[in-house]
């Protein structure tokens, strides 16, 4: 009775044994070869975390600062010339129904800022100086780093508020009655200083002084230069589309309505296109990964001609020698991916608490760059490994 010899399956563990065991006896090249795989998978991942982390941030800080708030700005002329927001312009859009609050500032620019009297003119730091209401704070989300505000009793006397990037290039670290800037020739107590602004960036450079000691003592002419407003969330558009013609109904067309939370959302657009651009060369170095370790196999199957003769006069199958060399192909760009994985995460986890934000690793980059992996070493070690199982017993053992 004739019985049909099948050659004998190999098992899932045997499989990985075989496949490992050129990593096994080569562990520099292995290493090298998956060297190009991790750089790209690390690349990926670090650049995809740390710009998620850098989005939920901003996203945070969004929510915490909130999306309602509108600055009315004086434009241009209808002949280019510098236009002016009417002394009603505040009065009149606190009336605008869905405005829950309103403060404003007004430039004085006569007013140059300096430490000290000794200072030489043209060294005014960029400093401006402004006239600020009592409510500026509230309605911009701005905090107080030290010292105390502008109010009420402090806004007629000669006090002044520092930006953050003013109080740094004044060279003043805390506020306090011995501590005095000069603004237009006047001597300002500081009596405190502000933590950065950030949806009114133009706070941080400037020396604000009370609305009425600016009139009193400065000669600021009351003109606001512009005017904060938060309102009801849902009604934000139509305050903007009524902003202008509240603001100056003789001349609508010379305010300028801005929304300050779309420029950050600007800068988020802006992140998520660099991201792609860096993606793309993390892709790039993924693939030449890829070549790395075809080229690797390639060698391999050339070095292992005696072992692969060896084997297939053994009795092993075609099949079989092309999986052993598929499987090491794909064990090299898996150890690569998993330690790109890894390097990436750190590096975000790393930057994340360097800028004091919320780590954010998403898992579909991870198995995304994992399943590239994969697929990068399936295609590189393709290749290699029909051409390691098409060797026939006598040609391989006859290679010297």
């Amino acid at each position: 009775m004739n019985q049909t010899l099948r050659p004998g399956r190999m098992a899932l563990a045997d499989v990985l044994r075989v496949g490992g065991a050129g990593l096994r006896t080569r562990p520099l090249r292995a290493v090298l070869s998956s060297l190009g795989i991790a750089i790209g998978i690390a690349a990926m991942v670090a650049v995809i975390g740390i710009s998620s982390s850098s989005r939920a941030e901003l996203d945070r800080t969004l929510d915490a600062l909130g999306t309602n708030l509108l600055t009315a700005d004086p434009g241009s002329t209808f002949t280019g010339g510098a236009a002016a927001l009417p002394l009603s312009a505040e009065a009149m859009i606190g009336r605008i129904g869905p405005v829950q609050a309103t403060s404003a500032i007004g430039s004085v620019p006569d007013a140059k800022v300096y430490r000290t009297d000794r200072i030489p003119a043209e060294q005014t730091g960029g400093i401006a100086t402004y006239a600020a209401r009592e409510g500026l704070l509230a309605t911009t989300a701005t905090a107080v780093h030290s010292g105390a505000w502008l109010n009420a009793a402090t806004g007629s006397y000669p006090v002044t508020v520092l930006g953050a990037d003013a109080a740094e290039r004044l060279g003043i670290a805390r506020p306090g009655p011995e501590v005095s800037v000069i603004i237009g020739g006047l001597r300002f107590v500081v009596i405190g200083i502000l933590a950065p602004s950030v949806l009114a960036p133009e706070l941080d450079s400037a020396a604000l002084i009370g609305w009425p000691a600016a009139a009193d003592r400065l000669g600021f002419d009351g003109h606001a230069t512009r005017v904060y407003t938060r309102s009801a969330e849902a009604q934000v558009e139509q305050v903007a589309a009524v902003l202008g013609a509240t603001a100056n109904p003789e001349a609508p067309n010379e305010v300028d309505v801005s929304r300050p939370s779309d420029a950050l959302a600007a800068q988020q657009a802006a992140d998520r296109a660099f991201t792609g651009l860096l993606v793309g060369l993390g892709a790039v170095a993924l693939l030449v990964g890829g070549v790395g370790i075809a080229n690797t196999m390639v060698i391999s199957v050339l070095e292992r001609r005696s072992e692969i003769g060896l084997r297939r006069s053994l009795g092993a199958t075609h099949g079989q020698v092309r999986t052993q060399f598929l499987v090491e192909s794909l064990l090299l760009s898996g150890l690569g991916g998993l330690a790109g994985a890894a390097i990436g995460a750190a590096a975000t986890l790393g930057y994340a608490w360097y800028q004091g934000w919320t780590a954010v690793v998403p898992l579909w980059a991870v198995a995304g760059g994992l399943v590239a992996t994969l697929l990068v070493g399936s295609v590189a070690g393709l290749y290699p490994a029909i051409r390691a199982s098409r060797l026939s017993p006598t040609e391989a053992l006859a290679t010297p």
